[in-house]
């Protein structure tokens, strides 16, 4: 029995080669891009996967990189390549549950956007913050919390705010270790809620919201079975119904959702110095 995974790029490993799948790669330091386009109903098929892109940032362990800028410049770069129109208007939204914390980096990440939509261009003007992008944030919990479908929150605030695209922070599922915490997943497909711990909802896409919509996923657990294999080598004939994360889990997420956030913050609002940006958060 194979391990489920959210990303694209072990997927794609497994398949070595579908019909329908296009595939590239690149490196800048110790920073490795992967880009997965899925084309077609065939590659649709093999992948298990709608069709788009999906983007692949890999990079050494968190603990071992002391400048996160070429980190966060290259999920800039993506995320730029992904919404080519640019940043107006913008809902961010973090999935997930901060009372489990391999499930919080959606959350986690959102309260670290700076959120704009309530400040008017005059205003923003006046306060030396001229050409301040509309951004608004939403954390909508999970349904066991709140009774509500994590898509129709997020429906219902898009009737509201009117944004020009959506992006969508949630915590993944892998069969590595290796990748756990050492990877960010971009694609402009969607997400399924939940489908990293096999509790998947209704999907949140470009065709259930009218805008386009980009997701950022983080690897932070893997199932038992997928942790036996890499250490035996044998598969199992069952699932547990067990995850594993990191002991630091604490830790990485606090890290990796300040350098979502420090990425989406300059990409959201590429008319205002960084650091300023940053003082506002």
């Amino acid at each position: 029995m194979r391990a489920r995974t959210d990303l694209a790029i072990e997927l794609d490993e497994e398949l070595s080669g579908a019909l329908g799948v296009e595939k590239s790669a690149s490196s800048d330091g110790d920073i490795n891009v992967t880009r997965i386009r899925i084309t077609s109903h065939e590659g649709e098929k093999a992948m298990r996967r709608r069709k788009g892109s999906y983007v692949t940032v890999e990079f050494p362990q968190l603990y071992k990189i002391t400048d996160y800028s070429g980190l966060k410049n290259a999920l800039i770069k993506e995320l730029k390549d992904l919404l080519p129109e640019g940043p107006d208007r913008v809902l961010v939204v973090g999935l997930g549950n901060t009372d489990i914390t391999p499930d919080a980096v959606g959350p986690l990440t959102a309260g670290k956007i700076l959120a704009t939509r309530h400040i008017s261009g005059q205003f923003a003007d006046g306060i030396g913050l001229k050409g301040l992008k509309s951004v608004s944030v939403l954390s909508p919990g999970v349904l066991g919390q709140t009774g509500i479908e994590s898509v129709e929150l997020i429906k219902g605030a898009a009737q509201a705010v009117k944004p020009a695209a959506v992006i969508i922070i949630d915590s993944l599922a892998s069969r590595s270790t290796e990748r756990l915490f050492r990877t960010v997943q971009l694609s402009d497909a969607g997400i399924s809620p939940g489908s990293g711990v096999k509790n998947s909802r209704r999907e949140i896409n470009s065709e259930t919201l009218g805008v386009p919509v980009i997701a950022m996923g983080v690897p932070t657990v893997m199932d038992a079975e997928a942790l036996a294999y890499e250490l035996t080598g044998r598969e199992t004939e069952k699932s547990s119904g067990m995850f594993v994360t990191p002991k630091e889990v604490d830790m990485l997420c606090g890290r990796i959702s300040d350098i979502l956030a420090a990425a989406l913050n300059v990409f959201l609002q590429p008319d205002i110095d960084e650091d300023i940006v940053a003082g506002l958060v």
